[in-house]
């Protein structure tokens, strides 16, 4: 690497500048202390641990986007977070151990070895909320509910919400009796939605019945009535398949009450996070935008490997994603001026100032003295024995 070049970051991998990092903390802040009225404790992991903790219960995926290295200590596998969900599972499970529902939020940076599209972060900045300890729709709908209201305290508007249930292909590959590397390719088609591929792969391999089902469940996608369609459809994919489709059916119910104006849609071939997602998924989209900008579901048992399975629910978004599609201005307030000097009175006036919250800012000698250009409105000129604030230019 030239000198000219040394500047340069790694592909996908960003710094902020201080007019963005001002608006990034100010939504930061914003959201902590809504999670805070929530009753959403805050929590901070590690950036690192060691990778099989990191990597519970999420599967292959999350193992390909996780940077690794070798701990000098103790010689084993450490890996730098990709996803913070597991580690706030361990907290759950491990080190807060409580019987009561657990809420708990968080904010970090996490690292990934691929970006999730062209030109997207390896480094966002996730947030999110975790509800550990209760089983049914009602947890599910206060974690939607928190995620909706995280997106309209960020400003970002016009907000669709996807609603899938991965339960319905677990339920019908188990009534299949598909062996494990069967239903991983028949689960990367159907995500797919190639229906042509689904269909060669199915044909003659399984009884009539459960073939149709399958090959029919990337079609059931459209407006809440295709939860009635699907009834009709997966009819004898027996009572795991009719449970999951009335947990949706309360779910969207619900929310079309609460929210009449949200664009809802239901896709019950939505299985990202197929590998340790339990049953209820959601996304939140919003035109122009490919990817969800906050997603999240159900993993009930994720602490299981840490000794204490408990449902959950959850979800995440990247608040620099929200900040560069919400409309959260914090313009820096303006500043007092200061001159270069340690004059007692001088120094106890811009003590008074900034614990007054105003924004000073001090000379330095030798410097030019833009106040101006420092964003200051005001300076402090001595009146006899008193620093008086005046405008700039008078």
């Amino acid at each position: 690497m030239t000198v000219q070049d040394r500047w340069l970051l790694p592909e996908g991998i960003e710094e902020i500048l201080p007019r963005d990092a001002r608006r990034l903390e100010c939504l930061r802040r914003t959201l902590v202390d809504l999670y805070d009225l929530w009753g959403y404790e805050l929590v901070m992991p590690p950036f690192i641990e060691f990778l099989d903790a990191l990597l519970t219960g999420t599967g292959h995926d999350l193992q390909l986007q996780t940077f690794t290295l070798t701990d000098q200590l103790s010689g084993r596998m450490l890996g730098v977070r990709a996803d913070m969900t597991p580690q706030v599972a361990r907290i759950d499970a491990h080190q807060l151990a409580r019987e009561l529902p657990n809420r708990l939020c968080y904010l970090g940076t996490v690292l990934r070895t691929r970006s999730d599209g062209f030109g997207g972060s390896r480094s966002p900045l996730q947030v999110g909320a975790e509800l550990y300890g209760h089983v049914g729709i009602e947890s599910d709908l206060e974690v939607i509910s928190l995620m909706l209201e995280t997106l309209a305290r960020a400003g970002v508007a016009d907000v669709h919400l996807d609603l899938g249930h991965v339960g319905l292909f677990r339920a019908l590959a188990a009534q299949a009796g598909l062996d494990r590397e069967t239903e991983r390719e028949l689960f990367e088609r159907t995500q797919k939605k190639a229906l042509p591929d689904i269909h060669a792969m199915l044909a003659g391999a399984l009884p009539a019945p459960a073939a149709m089902m399958l090959l029919r469940l990337p079609e059931l996608n459209g407006g809440i009535e295709v939860i009635g369609e699907a009834r009709s459809v997966l009819a004898a994919g027996g009572e795991p398949v009719m449970a999951a489709l009335e947990h949706l059916a309360r779910t969207a119910e619900v929310l079309e009450r609460r929210f009449p104006e949200l664009p809802i849609h239901v896709d019950l071939a939505e299985l990202r996070g197929y590998h340790y997602h339990t049953g209820l998924v959601f996304a939140a989209y919003v035109p122009g935008q490919g990817q969800a900008v906050a997603r999240g579901g159900r993993y009930d048992g994720i602490g299981r490997v840490f000794g204490r399975a408990r449902p959950a629910t959850g979800f995440s978004a990247d608040l620099k994603t929200l900040l560069e599609l919400g409309e959260c201005s914090a313009l820096a307030p303006a500043a007092v001026f200061a001159p270069a000097s340690d004059e007692p009175a001088l120094e106890a006036r811009v003590r008074e100032l900034r614990a007054q919250g105003v924004r000073v800012i001090r000379a330095l000698p030798g410097m030019p003295e833009d106040a101006r250009g420092l964003g200051c409105e005001g300076g402090l000129v001595r009146h006899g024995d008193a620093w008086v604030v005046e405008p700039i230019g008078t």
